[in-house]
């Protein structure tokens, strides 16, 4: 999918009632979080958010591009929180903290919006989701690894990319795999060790 289709998808998106998009959002997290990707059609989901099969094609055409602009809508909502937390923060160790600390929670209250993430896009379509692109949100966790490193705090023998890698697959993994097993015991209640082997990951100090 282009750019331009992707922005497209945007514009139209902001002309839907909101009481829509958020019918047909938990229609999608209903029912793909129940059921396989090739399970579940359109028809359901029009069906499940009560609009018309002709409203779901109108804005989105196609399945795939359905789940993607779902996800871009969900996903934002953890760039609004993960912005505004950084604010007026300067410690780099208590940056990548706030970073973690916010990326878990949402997850940890959305496990849904993870099902739908890791079960239902292929990684190699992750860069149709809008969201993975967006410079406010890559940009602020970016941002916190490239001022560790800088500080010396962070390894700098790798790029800041590659330590988003480590602090996403870590994150990604632990989450997932807390949601398969169906474990009573939230994450948030274990952040703190979380933490600590997060930072142990990614930092300059033994």
């Amino acid at each position: 999918m282009s750019s331009e289709s992707v922005d497209d998808r945007q514009v139209m998106l902001a002309t839907m009632r909101p009481d829509t998009l958020k019918r047909i959002e938990k229609a999608v997290l209903d029912l793909f979080s129940r059921q396989d990707f090739h399970e579940v059609s359109l028809l359901d989901v029009a069906k499940a958010a009560n609009v018309s099969l002709q409203t779901i094609y109108k804005y989105f055409g196609s399945k795939e591009t359905l789940v993607y602009a779902m996800l871009d809508v969900m996903l934002g909502r953890l760039a609004e929180r993960m912005i505004d937390h950084l604010q007026g923060i300067d410690d780099a160790r208590e940056r990548l903290r706030k970073t973690c600390w916010v990326t878990l929670d949402y997850m940890d209250k959305h496990p849904a919006v993870m099902l739908l993430l890791f079960t239902a896009v292929p990684v190699s379509r992750h860069k149709n989701i809008r969201i993975y692109e967006s410079p406010e949100l890559m940009g602020a966790f970016l941002g916190v690894f490239k001022d560790g490193q800088q500080r010396g705090v962070l390894n700098n023998k790798v790029s800041s990319k590659i330590l988003l890698d480590v602090f996403m697959g870590i994150i990604g993994r632990v989450v997932l795999m807390h949601i398969v097993r169906r474990e009573d015991r939230s994450l948030i209640d274990q952040f703190d060790e979380l933490f600590n082997i997060l930072w142990r990951a990614m930092s300059l100090t033994e």
